[in-house]
């Protein structure tokens, strides 16, 4: 750890944001810096692996992400320490909003969302991330439509000054593109709080 940079004791830290933002890079970093178990996005592992997201149906991947939130929230209660986690438990409300879910179904939707409200409580940290200040590159892995991923960030972005205090949210300027500033940037505020 850097010297003068006080080791977070509390809480979870969450990193969030639509995909390509450099929330992967970052939080292993930040798990790595502050010496805290990182939770990786379990999709991301997926899709790496080989998964084909696409051939699931509509029901399917409903299921899916209904799963994935139950996992975070579950994981995360069973923490006796503070993580990182690359996602929150409110981008798994995201992903079920912007896919539609809402529409389809208000009463799961209340469900999920109020899990995930409930679950971001124990996190002494929500940073977010900018949409479109990295390139966005086709990795394979996610999608490379740089308005899909707008459309998720909207909603994530909505979410984030909802739900997570203000105090706990760190959103991230623009201006800090470069990794090295990013992490300085958030570093530092994490060593002030």
């Amino acid at each position: 750890m850097e010297a003068g940079l006080k080791r977070v004791e509390k809480g979870h830290i969450g990193i969030t944001g639509s995909a390509g933002t450099g929330k992967t890079t970052l939080a292993t970093a930040l798990a790595e810096r502050l010496g805290h178990h990182l939770v990786p996005e379990v999709m991301r592992e997926r899709l790496a692996a080989g998964f084909d997201l696409h051939r699931l149906t509509r029901e399917g991947y409903r299921l899916l992400l209904t799963d994935d939130a139950t996992d975070l929230t579950r994981r995360l209660a069973a923490q006796d320490s503070p993580v990182v986690t690359d996602r929150t438990p409110l981008d798994m409300a995201a992903f079920w909003l912007s896919n539609g879910y809402g529409v389809d179904d208000p009463a799961a939707t209340e469900a999920l969302l109020a899990r995930a409200i409930c679950a971001i409580a124990d996190y002494r940290q929500v940073i977010l991330l900018p949409w479109g200040t990295v390139p966005l590159t086709d990795d394979g892995v996610r999608s490379a439509n740089p308005w899909l991923q707008l459309h998720f960030q909207t909603i994530i972005e909505g979410l984030c000054r909802r739900y997570v205090p203000a105090g706990r949210l760190l959103i991230v300027p623009e201006s800090a593109m470069a990794f090295p500033d990013r992490l300085g940037w958030v570093l530092e505020r994490l060593a002030l709080r």
